[in-house]
């Protein structure tokens, strides 16, 4: 208890209540068909990336390790659905305002290790695209399956471990002032600024989060397609060059998708209105997840030939099922 007090004066008490309440959107009549908007697209993202796993199990071509990252995307994408938007629907259909103290920073916690795990998942897939494009003859010696599963593995132990560190912060504060969230979900930084003692740690860890998601993957994916115009450039044929650059145009599409929105809100987000925040940032929580299992299914050649052998398969099925 003592850890708790040390960023209390004297004459203030500690206090953690017993819930938290989620406002969600300020006065806007029928904000209902907005989260049904949101539903439809959980159970579109949810069946998308569902097929995408399926199919990369199923076919035993598709065991490369870009495809493994395909794969992790995947299920992070469902994780995060299912991490967000059944307690967003319930707070926001039903009516259910209020959370519980620990639930609020389980919400969380399992929110933003989602939102970690696919910025680290860009940054994997696209080391894959510029060791594959610049080394291409060594692609299979410096980009195998036990070096993408090894990655892949180091991005989810460092998330669990940087996201605890921001949630366990957030149990030293005392709440005080307020228990509304002005906020869709347990936004950590609606959140840590309801407290009314030190919030400088985790102000701290928020500024480090923000840079570990967003500036420093998205520096790095930058610097990884200037390499990547510098060596489609040398490429002699126009033809060669076109088909290099077919080859990221889906990893493209994710990044822009992803970061765009988010850039928007960290550069705007103190002076746009809280409604456009939380409208902003709720759509950028489910329309990539929707999106991804699309952008690779139309984009990629593999799972649109593998999607074809299923079909098949499955209507060869059905006729000899009725003979």
């Amino acid at each position: 208890m003592e850890f708790f007090n040390s960023g209390l004066g004297r004459n203030i008490t500690f206090v953690r209540p017993a819930y938290f309440i989620i406002s969600g959107f300020i006065g806007i009549p029928n904000a209902k068909y907005y989260y049904v908007f949101i539903f439809l697209i959980f159970i579109a993202s949810v069946l998308g990336n569902m097929a995408v796993m399926i199919v990369i199990i199923f076919d035993h071509s598709l065991r490369s390790p870009k495809y493994i990252a395909v794969f992790n995307l995947a299920l992070v994408d469902l994780f995060g659905n299912f991490a967000l938007v059944p307690k967003l629907l319930d707070v926001s259909l039903m009516n259910h305002t209020s959370i519980r103290y620990n639930d609020c920073l389980t919400y969380l916690f399992f929110c933003f290790l989602s939102l970690s795990m696919q910025a680290f998942n860009l940054v994997a897939l696209c080391y894959d695209r510029l060791v594959a494009i610049i080394f291409p003859l060594h692609y299979h010696v410096r980009v195998n399956q036990k070096f993408m599963l090894g990655l892949i593995i180091f991005f989810w132990v460092f998330s669990v471990f940087v996201v605890l560190i921001a949630v366990g912060l957030l149990t030293r504060l005392s709440f005080c002032k307020s228990v509304i969230i002005r906020s869709y979900f347990c936004d950590h930084g609606p959140l840590y600024r309801l407290g009314c003692n030190d919030v400088t740690p985790s102000r701290v860890i928020s500024l480090v989060l923000s840079n570990l998601i967003l500036w420093i993957p998205l520096i790095f994916i930058l610097a990884s397609y200037c390499a990547l115009a510098y060596a489609l450039v040398k490429i002699t044929t126009p033809k060669e060059r076109m088909k290099a650059f077919k080859t990221c145009i889906s990893h493209l599409l994710l990044v822009a998708i992803f970061y765009l929105p988010m850039i928007f809100v960290y550069r705007f987000g103190t002076v746009i209105h809280p409604n456009a925040r939380i409208t902003i940032m709720s759509l950028v929580s489910v329309i990539p997840p929707m999106l991804n299992p699309i952008i690779y299914v139309l984009q990629t050649q593999e799972i649109r030939q593998s999607l074809k052998k299923f079909t098949q398969v499955k209507s060869q099925l059905k006729i000899s099922t009725v003979d």
